[in-house]
C-alpha cells in the first residue's frame, strides 16, 4: 500500500532537481556567464506553474482539507505554517521573474543571482519541513485513506495542469533538459 503523500513526495523530487539546477544557474551568472531568455523562461514556468499552481494546489486543495477532516487544525499548526510558506514561495518566484526581466534587459545579473539564492534556500527548507514533519504526520493520520487521498491528488494535479495547458510529462522533460543544459554550461 502506498502512502498518502507519495504523489507529493514525487513532486518534491522534481522540485529539488530544479532547485539544484537553479543554484548552478546562479553560480554561473555570478561567475559572469550569460543565460538566454528561453532558458530563464523555462525555469520561471516551472517555479510559477508546476511548483506554485500544481504542487501547492495539490496540497492546499486536497492534502490540507483531508488533514483537517481528520483532526489537524488549519489555524496555528502545520497547515497554517505551510500556507504561509507557500505565499512566501510565490512572492520569491515573482521577485525572481522581475529580476530575470531586468537581467535580460540590462545584462546585470546581481539581483537575479540574489533572488535565485533566496528562492532556492526558502524552497529547500520548506521541502525539508514537509518531507520530515508534515508528510510523516499526514501518512500516520491518513493511513487507512491513502488510496482515496492519492486518487484525489491525481485528480487535482490533472485539473491544475489542464488549466495550464501542460502535462506532468512536460514538466518532467523540462526539468531534465534544463538540468542537462545547465550542467553542460558548468563544464
Amino acid at each position: 500500500m502506498s502512502s498518502s503523500t507519495e504523489s507529493l513526495r514525487n513532486d518534491h523530487f522534481l522540485i529539488e532537481k530544479m532547485v539544484r539546477a537553479l543554484n548552478v544557474t546562479a553560480d554561473l551568472l555570478k561567475a559572469g556567464k550569460s543565460m538566454p531568455a528561453l532558458f530563464l523562461e523555462q525555469a520561471l514556468d516551472f517555479t510559477n506553474n508546476f511548483t506554485n499552481v500544481c504542487h501547492h494546489g495539490k496540497e492546499e486543495d486536497t492534502l490540507f482539507p483531508s488533514l483537517e477532516k481528520n483532526g489537524m487544525p488549519r489555524e496555528g499548526g502545520p497547515i497554517a505554517r505551510m500556507l504561509f510558506e507557500h505565499e512566501i514561495t510565490k512572492q520569491l518566484a515573482e521577485k525572481m521573474a522581475v529580476s530575470a526581466r531586468v537581467y535580460l534587459e540590462t545584462g546585470n545579473a546581481d539581483q537575479l543571482v540574489a533572488d535565485i539564492y533566496r528562492y532556492t534556500d526558502h524552497v529547500s527548507q520548506h521541502l525539508t519541513k514537509e518531507n520530515f514533519r508534515l508528510f510523516v504526520m499526514a501518512d500516520m493520520m491518513l493511513r487507512g485513506k491513502a488510496e482515496q487521498v492519492n486518487r484525489e491528488l491525481r485528480k487535482t494535479e490533472e485539473t491544475k495542469l489542464q488549466s495550464l495547458g501542460k502535462t506532468r510529462t512536460h514538466y518532467e522533460q523540462l526539468v531534465h533538459s534544463y538540468d542537462t543544459e545547465i550542467r553542460s554550461k558548468q563544464a
